[in-house]
């Protein structure tokens, strides 16, 4: 990949597009020569799309006719439950297989409106349920800098596509961390933006009170350019906001200068060389005057157990417009009961199963307020202590995972695999917008391994961490 056109960030790209020194032919030919050598054994795309030279041509005539969006002919992957019109969309499960988009996302269109070049659509655990790609029905994901492990989920194959140049930037879902956790594990950036900064319409859903689409990028300046393009009010998604905050911090525009460090969370379930990277990376921010303060978040321990409440619940409810009559799989039974019974048992795969059943039942009458009701309260709890924290420092600071990218079939015990989560969980249950920031390397077997540093900030503060992304970078 190196001394290619697909090797560069997304602003040195659209620098040398606007000097006319590569043509956006260039760059998207680049990242599909990646993706025709690497895309077979890292299953990152499901898809790659057949028309992408002819986009890039019309990338290039607009550009020659004047426009100068800095998107404009950026190759782009996009996740597999992002809705592009009249492209294939199936969440990577059997039960949309064959169906295709018959509307644009709102980021789509937004995309579509700067001039980006879409490359394909990307693998995912199925309805974004999981955090390694493994949960997919179309096999798992594999990670670039060392294929015996995942690329992290669920967003994983936007992840691999950029981390291994098949696009320079990307889009992902984030419910629990499903975008901050692969950027991890693939060495990239990747945010979580505050809920209804960004419009859900036109993402299939998982959680609609958690769900939020977001960018992988290489740099920060990348992240924050294809936020910038994506963000803002939609009249087809009712939760969405116009954030009140500039887009850019001045020089120095921190508020207090101060990140929190919650270090109780931090005492056990984290690889020690995960936690040295994660104490040097809070040193860089030191000796650039940064002053770094433990701080007390006394209900962050729920976090993971509310998550898995609220989560499968809003999911079961979501997934039942997935019944074998309005699209997708459709399997014939002896009854319309047995019709939803053979269809959803064949075209869901088990971890969908799980979390149906599981959301079912917390919603159940006799169970809703012991589950679902407590958890609710919970969530506001700790809503209010993130608030009360962040009113006192510009970022909380933890590492975005416990530890680097695990090896494939190596966490086959579904609580296990949900512990990942424990960091990054909180972010989709308050509503912050939370950044996920390649802190260094760690060895495991013989190969290097990129871990991340997540920051949280305060709501509608996406420049504060984009600030303090820069730092760290």
């Amino acid at each position: 990949m190196k001394d290619t056109p697909a090797a560069l960030s997304i602003v040195e790209a659209a620098k040398k597009l606007a000097a006319k020194e590569i043509s956006a032919l260039n760059l998207a030919r680049a990242c599909r020569a990646n993706s025709d050598a690497r895309n077979s054994s890292l299953n990152a795309y499901l898809e790659v799309f057949d028309d992408i030279e002819e986009q890039a041509r019309a990338a290039d005539a607009r550009r020659a006719k004047g426009e100068q969006h800095p998107l404009l002919g950026i190759p782009f992957a996009i996740k597999d439950n992002i809705l592009i019109e009249g492209r294939r969309v199936s969440a990577a499960s059997k039960i949309l297989t064959n169906y295709s988009a018959s509307y644009d996302a709102t980021v789509i269109k937004k995309l579509k409106a700067a001039g980006v070049v879409f490359m394909g659509r990307t693998n995912m655990d199925e309805f974004a349920m999981g955090g390694s790609t493994e949960n997919s029905a179309f096999g798992p994901t594999r990670n670039p800098h060392d294929e015996a492990r995942v690329a992290g989920g669920s967003s994983g194959g936007s992840a691999a596509a950029v981390a291994s140049g098949m696009a320079l930037g990307a889009l992902g879902s984030d419910t629990g961390g499903s975008i901050r956790e692969p950027a991890s594990f693939c060495g990239l950036v990747g945010l979580k933006p505050t809920y209804g900064a960004v419009s859900r319409s036109g993402a299939i859903a998982l959680g609609s009170s958690l769900d939020q689409i977001g960018p992988f990028a290489r740099a920060i300046e990348d992240a924050e350019l294809i936020f910038n393009t994506i963000r803002g009010k939609d009249i087809f998604d009712s939760t969405t906001i116009e954030l009140t905050t500039k887009n850019h911090l001045p020089a120095g525009g921190l508020k207090t200068k101060k990140i929190g460090v919650p270090r109780h969370l931090l005492t056990e379930g984290i690889d020690a060389d995960v936690l040295k990277t994660f104490e040097e990376a809070l040193e860089k921010l030191r000796v650039q005057g940064i002053e770094i303060v433990d701080v007390e978040l006394p209900s962050a321990p729920l976090a993971l157990a509310v998550y898995y409440i609220i989560m499968p619940a809003e999911a079961s409810t979501n997934l039942a417009r997935f019944d074998g009559v309005r699209y997708g799989l459709s399997l014939k039974g002896e009854s319309l009961v047995d019709d939803y019974a053979k269809t959803r048992g064949e075209g869901f795969g088990p971890e969908v199963r799980r979390r149906i059943m599981l959301g079912t039942y917390v919603l159940s009458a006799g169970y809703y307020d012991a589950y679902y009701g407590k958890a609710t309260a919970a969530r506001e709890k700790l809503r209010r202590e993130y608030a009360d924290v962040l009113s006192r420092v510009d970022v909380i600071a933890t590492p975005t995972v416990p530890s680097p990218a695990f090896t494939i079939g190596e966490k086959s015990d579904p609580l296990s695999m949900y512990l990942a989560d424990i960091f990054t969980v909180t972010a989709n249950l308050t509503g912050n917008p939370a950044l996920s920031v390649p802190a260094g390397m760690v060895e495991r077997s013989g190969k290097s391994l990129p871990v991340g540093v997540q920051f949280t900030a305060s709501h509608g503060e996406e420049a504060t961490l984009f600030s303090v992304g820069k730092m760290l970078e």
